[in-house]
């Protein structure tokens, strides 16, 4: 491989020598096979060349193409524009004025067999990514603020939707964005008018509208750019393309698929007259809930009134007042009982302490002897060994005492016998 060529500002390259090496390089590339989807065909009677456009369904790129008129004429299928083509040639370079072209050598128009497969095999593709999964579905909202309508200008879908969406809810709002919906030119106007609705403030829901068509006219509705949009964009999409034996991927994607244009109008606004009614019968039926609530409380609040508690309130102190006095009556009582006990037992120990105490045993006749010590308080004498003669004596009898001086001695006798009681 040589290496690029040698400039700067002091040695710059020619034009002739840009373009050659330009020329070099896209030689090298060879015959190729190239697929894409015509949008212009020019045949001009006298000409021995016919030019062509190529398109990519799925990119804003385009290719000039150049083939011999009898390639176009003598071609099975018509080859006009809007057709899907896969092209065999060589790409060229014209030095003269700068431009590539393709010059085509075979053409061959791409069937509606192959057509279901691609458009399956996306399919799976788009299901293995998860981008059909139901857990992506946003909810519509109940009244949008303005639903966005992307549809073909002037078409049958745009007047359904319209006058259905307008017929049950007058108030309703739109912001139209009319694009092609078939053809070359519908996929990138199908993107920019999403992409212009998922940004207006105002916009809750976009619908996608088309009154249906064959598997080629509903091709970019299963375009592989587009399906990604309508997942990436953050405002619901409902897709209405009306076509139910051969639903295209856009469908599987939407958050919302509707069976036709008609079925989406009647899902992005509610009914005014169904509303209305039902707020009526709401009503009604809160109406009566509120009435039987009020007749309930009002046979609770008689009956409390008629209970005995409350039809005589001063019955139940009455009861309380009896029960107090009974219980008054009860403690007195058994108060008094338990005084008199007492006092019983009081009476029988003072008996008791009279009969057992000194002052009675005195009366029966016998003396208490104290020896009285001066300075002392007087002892009472135990033995005579405490009191020699001479000894002060205290005597105390039942009525009084008496004083004495001990004279002496006598020892007890010791025949109990000749004790002698007083």
């Amino acid at each position: 491989m040589t290496s690029p060529p040698v400039s700067s500002p002091e040695n710059p390259l020619p034009v002739r020598s840009v373009a050659t090496k330009v020329a070099g390089w896209i030689d090298r590339l060879g015959s190729i096979w190239v697929e894409g989807q015509l949008t212009q065909v020019s045949v001009r009677q006298g000409t021995r060349t016919a030019f062509l456009t190529l398109r990519d369904p799925a990119a804003d790129m385009s290719l000039s193409v150049t083939c011999s008129p009898m390639l176009i004429q003598s071609s099975p299928v018509p080859v006009v524009e809007g057709a899907r083509v896969v092209l065999y040639g060589k790409l060229s370079f014209f030095t003269g004025r700068g431009t590539i072209s393709l010059r085509a050598t075979e053409i061959r128009a791409i069937g509606v067999g192959e057509l279901l497969a691609r458009i399956e095999r996306l399919r799976g593709m788009l299901a293995a990514e998860g981008l059909f999964d139901p857990r992506l579905k946003r909810p519509l909202p109940f009244l949008p603020r303005a639903v966005g309508l992307v549809t073909a200008r002037a078409s049958a879908a745009e007047k359904d939707v319209l006058s259905v969406a307008r017929r049950r809810w007058p108030a309703v709002r739109f912001e139209v964005r009319n694009t092609p919906v078939q053809g070359p030119s519908a996929v990138p106007g199908i993107l920019r008018a999403i992409a212009e609705l998922d940004e207006h403030p105002d916009v809750d829901v976009i619908v996608l509208a088309r009154g249906g068509g064959s598997v080629e006219d509903l091709l970019p509705f299963s375009d592989e750019a587009l399906c990604r949009a309508v997942v990436a964009a953050r405002t619901p999409i409902v897709s209405a393309i009306g076509h139910e034996p051969d639903s295209p991927l856009s469908d599987h994607v939407a958050d919302v698929r509707a069976a036709t244009p008609t079925d989406a109008a009647k899902r992005v606004v509610p009914d005014a007259e169904a509303e209305l009614a039902l707020v009526a019968e709401l009503r009604a039926r809160s109406s009566a809930a509120l009435r039987g609530w009020v007749a309930r409380e009002a046979r609770g609040l008689d009956a409390f009134r008629h209970r005995p508690v409350l039809a005589d309130p001063m019955s139940g102190l009455d009861r309380r007042g009896e029960e107090i006095a009974e219980m008054r009556r009860v403690v007195r009582r058994d108060v008094r009982r338990a005084v008199a006990s007492e006092s019983t037992a009081v009476d029988h120990l003072r008996a008791r302490l009279v009969t057992l105490g000194p002052a009675a045993t005195l009366a029966r006749g016998y003396a208490v002897v104290q020896r009285v010590v001066p300075g002392d308080d007087p002892e009472v004498l135990r033995s005579v060994a405490d009191a020699p003669p001479g000894t002060q004596l205290r005597i105390r009898v039942a009525d009084g005492s008496v004083t004495a001086v001990g004279m002496g001695r006598v020892a007890a006798p010791s025949n109990a016998s000749e004790r002698m009681d007083p």
